[in-house]
C-alpha cells in the first residue's frame, strides 16, 4: 500500500494524538488538522482520508458537519465523529445508559468494507456516555452490542464511515485492522 496523507481532525478528545500517532506507525502520511479548519485549506491539501477524532462535547465540533457535506473523499468518524456523521445526515445521539469506558463484545452485522475480516465479534473499547440512537436515513447498520444499538454505521452511497469504539487504543482487538481497512477505501477511492 503506498503512502496516504490521512488528516484527523481533532474535536478535542483525549485519544486524538492516540489516533494520530497510529495511523502514523502504520507509514501513513497524517496530520492533525483543527476542527475549525476551512473546507477549502482541507481541499487544497489533497489528503486521502479524513478521521473525525472523538471529543467531549457537540458543543466544540467546529465545522465537522460541513466536512462530511462537502468534502468527497474516505471519511472515518471514531466515538464523537461517528455522532457527528449520524446528526450531519439527520440521525439522532443522546445519553448512553452505559457511560464510561468499558471492554465491549461487538457483533458484526456486515462485514462490508470498513469491518472485512473482524469476525461475526470482536472485542473493543468503547465509551458510551453518548451514542447514536437513530441512524440517518439510508444508511447501512453494521455492528451492535449488548449496550448499544448502533455500534457502527456506513453511508449508502459515499465512504463514510462510523465506529462508536476506539480502534487506535491497545484494548480494542482488531483496531489496526479497522484502520487497514480504512486506507484500503482510501487507496481505492
Amino acid at each position: 500500500m503506498r503512502e496516504l496523507k490521512i488528516f484527523v481532525i481533532n474535536n478535542y478528545g483525549q485519544f486524538c494524538h492516540l489516533i494520530h500517532r497510529t495511523v502514523r506507525d502504520m507509514d501513513m502520511d497524517t496530520h492533525i488538522i483543527s476542527n475549525t479548519t476551512p473546507v477549502d485549506a482541507i481541499l487544497a491539501e489533497r489528503p486521502d482520508g479524513l478521521i473525525l477524532s472523538g471529543g467531549p462535547s457537540m458543543d466544540r465540533v467546529g465545522l465537522c458537519n460541513e466536512y462530511v457535506q462537502q468534502i468527497d473523499i474516505p471519511i472515518l468518524g471514531i466515538c464523537l465523529g461517528h455522532q457527528l456523521i449520524a446528526r450531519s445526515f439527520g440521525g439522532q445521539t443522546s445519553s448512553g445508559t452505559s457511560g464510561g469506558f468499558a471492554d465491549i463484545a461487538v457483533e458484526i452485522i456486515e462485514e462490508n468494507d470498513i469491518l472485512k475480516g473482524l469476525g461475526s465479534t470482536t472485542s473493543v473499547w468503547a465509551s458510551h456516555g453518548d451514542e447514536v440512537t437513530v441512524m440517518p436515513e439510508g444508511f447501512i447498520h453494521l455492528a451492535r452490542s449488548n449496550v448499544c444499538e448502533i455500534e457502527a454505521m456506513r453511508h449508502p452511497k459515499r465512504p463514510i464511515y462510523g465506529v462508536q469504539w476506539h480502534p487506535e487504543v491497545a484494548h480494542t482487538e482488531q483496531g489496526e485492522e479497522l484502520f487497514l481497512n480504512f486506507f484500503e477505501i482510501c487507496e481505492n477511492y
